[in-house]
């Protein structure tokens, strides 16, 4: 089984799609490292396209390169040596006698060493009409791409006729590719995360503990120091962003606290965070019900489960693994990762909402609410969401111990529903999230969810 291909069938579809196009078409592909972008565009490019993987080097080498690239489909097009990237992009267009598909990966490396060459791209797109072949521009640095084509001040802002962003897979198809049971792909998924790379990486190893202290804690794993390949790929203030991310991992969540910490003003941070928030790194978290534009009760969390893990267990222990001392730390982390997971099985609970049916009413995106119930009692909820038609709530606990009284549960949401502050004259459904299927009548009227329910529906 391809690991890419899992849940790549609408990305699949939508490039055969637009290839099939007799006129020149502009692609965009891009999206976070070791997500199969490379795989995924060998898997649905024709045969007489021409696939060139750029790098850092100085343009001169690079066109050379790529030169030599087109020579395979066009014999002789590399004997000229080509000043500069418009002369050999408008070479390519005299020579083609047929449709073909050109295909950057790793753009961003060019523009990084050839800053003219999105204008040069802009200007043979406009002046000749079009390209004579289809021209895929795929790349890793989500920012520098988005900045590329989505940023309306970019010379290729609006000429793209499609624009494909890679995002990581939903915890199933980890599941499927490592053919383990519900309970145990959400302990893989609190590290690996939905990136294919990654699982990939764990399937070579004899099971869990042995793949992450070999490829993630020693300092010698090929995942030790990802985040800063990361980091490096997307911005220059990789530094800061990597000490957010530490700050954050060790349970500092507002923005004012980390400002204080970093002994800068959060205005100053802004920015940084809106970046990582578009990048999927990190979420800004609020109540249910507050507005987007409510600072006082936002909370910041890492949303990306690899980097989770990394700021939450790693980085504290950095000393430590520096010595070897590999076996010491799992031993910690295995006394906390039970806890660790019950945060990543109520992120993945509240993923799934949206996808479920509850009384035959489908719910909007599910959040936490924290803050004082009727009875002016502090009150915590670990799932909210209202119904499309917003005639009702759903409310719900998320539990991820093995032992529960499934009655005693029933009972905390019956008092809740009856203490929510905004659920006056709506329909309250409650639903519980649990390890295991249990007796639906144990549960009397409220819908019990188990892992293996939640977790197909998340990628539904």
């Amino acid at each position: 089984m391809f690991i890419d291909f899992i849940d790549r069938e609408k990305e699949i579809a939508r490039l055969q799609k637009i290839l099939q196009h007799k006129d020149a078409r502009l692609i965009v592909v891009y999206g976070r490292r070791r997500c199969g972008k490379t795989t995924l565009l060998r898997h649905v490019l024709p045969k007489d396209a021409v696939y060139f993987a750029a790098d850092l080097r100085e343009p001169p080498l690079q066109i050379a390169a790529l030169a030599k690239q087109i020579d395979t489909l066009i014999p002789g097009f590399s004997k000229p040596i080509y000043p500069d990237w418009e002369s050999i992009l408008n070479n390519l267009n005299l020579a083609i006698r047929k449709q073909i598909t050109l295909c950057i990966d790793e753009f961003p490396y060019l523009v990084k060493n050839s800053p003219e060459l999105p204008s040069i791209i802009q200007k043979i797109v406009d002046e000749k009409g079009r390209f004579s072949h289809h021209l895929i521009l795929c790349g890793s640095s989500q920012q520098m791409m988005y900045g590329l084509v989505l940023n309306s001040t970019s010379p290729l802002y609006g000429r793209c006729d499609e624009i494909l962003r890679i995002r990581p897979m939903e915890i199933l198809h980890m599941k499927e590719y490592l053919q383990i049971q519900a309970e145990e792909a959400v302990k893989e998924f609190g590290v690996w995360g939905g990136v294919p790379r990654y699982w990939e990486i764990r399937k070579h190893s004899k099971n869990f503990e042995e793949a992450v202290k070999s490829h993630v804690l020693d300092q010698h794993g090929i995942l030790h120091e990802e985040p800063e390949r990361l980091f490096s790929d997307e911005m220059r203030t990789s530094i800061q962003a990597f000490s957010v991310l530490s700050l954050i991992g060790a349970g500092c969540h507002r923005i004012s606290e980390i400002a204080g910490r970093l002994g800068k003003p959060a205005t100053q941070l802004s920015r940084l965070f809106g970046f990582l928030t578009d990048l999927g790194y990190i979420r800004r978290e609020m109540p249910f019900g507050e507005s987007l534009r409510s600072s006082k009760k936002s909370l910041y969390k890492i949303d990306d489960p690899f980097l989770n893990f990394y700021f939450t267990f790693l980085v504290p222990n950095k000393s430590r693994l520096e010595f070897g001392l590999i076996d010491q730390v799992w031993n910690d982390i295995a006394g906390q990762y039970d806890k660790y997971l019950s945060g990543v099985w109520e992120d993945i609970c509240r993923r799934a909402i949206p996808f479920m049916v509850f009384e035959g009413k489908r719910f909007n995106p599910a959040a936490r609410w924290w803050g004082n119930g009727l009875d002016g009692n502090p009150m915590e909820v670990d799932i909210l969401a209202e119904s499309n038609d917003k005639s009702a709530l759903l409310l719900g606990e998320i539990k991820w111990q093995k032992k529960i009284s499934v009655v005693e549960l029933q009972r905390k949401l019956e008092r809740m529903s009856t203490n929510l502050p905004f659920g006056r004259n709506r329909k309250i459904v409650t639903a519980m999230f649990i390890k295991k299927p249990v007796n639906h009548a144990a549960g009397e009227t409220t819908h019990i969810m188990s892992l293996e329910q939640v977790i197909r529906a998340v990628a539904s």
